[in-house]
């Protein structure tokens, strides 16, 4: 079964022209599927899944209070194509407020306005204290999307259709698109982080709650969420984009108990930025990969 279903997967990606990288795995279990799950792969915002824990581990460590109020004034350095940086007039929120934001929109100033705050040392810490070796955050939002500007001599705002004419050499070579230069991790890792989240064993119960009610609160229907339509299946994750990057993060819980923490990363043989197709495929190798678990 879990060679029919690598089979599928890697078909599937062949048609639409993706290489991809995934970890299925049973989180009250020991039952994993895996597809190149320990090559090292570029996060996208996928990384916002390690600050918000390290913000929920500090509240709940009473490091910080997350009902404490920032005052968010428009202009904001760090581009992001919805969210706060799109707004006009000033607001003040909380860090609660904020992080719901960064999981749930993926929002880019809310997501450095936290990491600034928590610090990407304390960040990358608690991913070594959790035996996550691969993983890395050394870049906020803004320092990630500046390197592709630099590296394309333009001035970048997160508009992936300002590169979708580029050649596959041209975006190929960004740094934000090769692991060690970036934010990254391997979807094993990824899939024992959430495993931990979905235990309370990442850090005290409080702070997973709270990382499991963020993650559930993700608006995006279009990829992991696309492949368990049923009603019944819940859904918590989150995405990653970059040009002709898609990924998704999530774990998927059935009505009978079951509770699979998924990693799907994938890559494009060209930048398109609109390719439905591709989106959706991160639900299909996520429902064959959980199903070959299920059926196991």
């Amino acid at each position: 079964m879990t060679a029919d279903a690598t089979e599928k997967i890697l078909r599937r990606a062949n048609e639409i022209g993706v290489e991809v990288w995934l970890q299925a795995a049973d989180v009250d279990g020991t039952a994993t599927f895996g597809i190149g799950a320990d090559v090292p792969v570029v996060t996208a915002s996928v990384f916002k899944i390690p600050v918000a824990l390290e913000l929920a581990r500090q509240a709940a460590e009473g490091l910080r209070d997350l009902g404490d109020r920032i005052a968010v004034r428009p202009g904001h350095p760090t581009p992001s194509p919805y969210g706060l940086a799109t707004f006009r007039h000033e607001v003040v929120m909380s860090w609660h407020e904020l992080a719901i934001l960064m999981i749930g929109i993926s929002d880019n100033v809310a997501t450095d306005l936290i990491l600034a705050e928590i610090g990407k040392d304390s960040v990358n810490a608690t991913l070594r204290r959790l035996g996550l070796a691969r993983t890395a955050v050394p870049q906020d939002c803004a320092e990630l999307l500046a390197t592709i500007g630099e590296d394309l001599g333009v001035a970048y705002e997160d508009d992936e259709r300002l590169l979708s004419e580029l050649s596959h050499e041209q975006v190929s070579g960004l740094r934000a698109l090769q692991p060690e230069n970036t934010c990254r991790t391997t979807a094993a890792e990824m899939t024992r982080l959430l495993g931990l989240i979905w235990r309370d064993e990442a850090a005290p119960p409080q702070a997973c709650a709270d990382v499991r009610r963020w993650t559930g609160l993700q608006v995006w229907p279009h990829r992991l969420r696309s492949g368990f339509p049923d009603d019944g299946i819940r859904t918590s994750g989150k995405t990653g984009t970059l040009p002709s990057v898609r990924n998704e993060v999530g774990v998927v819980e059935y009505p009978d108990g079951g509770r699979y923490a998924v990693s799907v990363f994938t890559r494009a043989e060209d930048s398109r930025s609109r390719v439905p197709e591709r989106d959706a495929f991160i639900g299909f190798a996520a429902a064959t990969a959980v199903e070959s678990l299920r059926t196991a």
